[in-house]
């Protein structure tokens, strides 16, 4: 029965907002691959706490802004599992220290745009021949698309290309019963938006929002998981997880 059971990849899964949507996923009955470029010990762990759990999952290896790694994963995948039902584009990239757009320099320019834009491209192409009849794609965006503060030009940019591919990407599966939308998820307690700030600056994050405090990475998964689930009216959108901060 192994191969009924619906498949799901999530990239850059060892951590974060990707740990906790691979865990979400597992708890609605997916089998998840759990997808790293180079934290294998945390990538496993994760996978325990699913297996642990009751669960079934893997960890693969793959750079997703490396076309030919993004191939081999799908691979892996289907020989492992026959299918890919469900394709989480969380892998992501942003310096710490958040340079303004003239202080970016060309190795922090290409890196972002190396995973955040190409690496869901990478993934998003493979799919479009790869994915299961009836499958969901849902990408990961950022609210600082809305939000337009000084020191994310180049990471929103790469963000707000993906939206634009994740609408004209539902468009083009027409025929296939795939859904493709994207979460764009606010300020987050992970360690990728905490890296660098002050107590301060965390604080005044947290308090931009009516509700009053960062998101946590819970939060967003349950994003995820609303547009993973099988069926639905939603295709083509993008979905701000912000707490109404924009």
């Amino acid at each position: 029965m192994q191969d009924q059971q619906p498949v799901a990849i999530v990239t850059g899964a060892s951590r974060g907002i990707g740990a906790a949507i691979a865990r979400r996923l597992a708890d609605d009955g997916y089998a998840i691959v759990v997808n790293y470029a180079g934290r294998a010990a945390d990538a496993e762990e994760i996978v325990s706490q699913i297996v642990a759990g009751g669960g079934s999952a893997i960890a693969v290896q793959a750079d997703v802004a490396d076309s030919a790694a993004v191939a081999r994963l799908f691979d892996a995948v289907l020989e492992r599992f026959g299918r890919v039902d469900v394709l989480v584009n969380n892998a992501g990239v942003m310096p710490a220290q958040l340079p303004r757009l003239a202080d970016t320099d060309d190795a922090a320019f290409d890196w972002m745009v190396g995973v955040n834009l190409k690496g869901t491209f990478n993934t998003l192409r493979v799919a479009a021949t790869r994915l299961a009849q009836g499958g969901r794609i849902v990408n990961l965006s950022t609210s600082l698309v809305g939000l337009a503060m000084p020191g994310y030009a180049v990471y929103a940019a790469t963000k707000a290309a993906v939206e634009t591919m994740t609408n004209i990407l539902a468009k083009e599966l027409r025929g296939r019963e795939i859904r493709v939308n994207a979460v764009a998820p606010g300020p987050t307690a992970t360690e990728l938006f905490l890296n660098g700030k002050s107590d301060e600056q965390v604080q005044r994050l947290a308090q931009m929002a009516p509700l009053e405090r960062l998101g946590q990475p819970d939060d967003i998964a349950d994003a995820v998981a609303f547009l993973a689930r099988p069926g639905g009216w939603v295709n083509g959108q993008t979905l701000r997880a912000n707490g109404g901060v924009v």
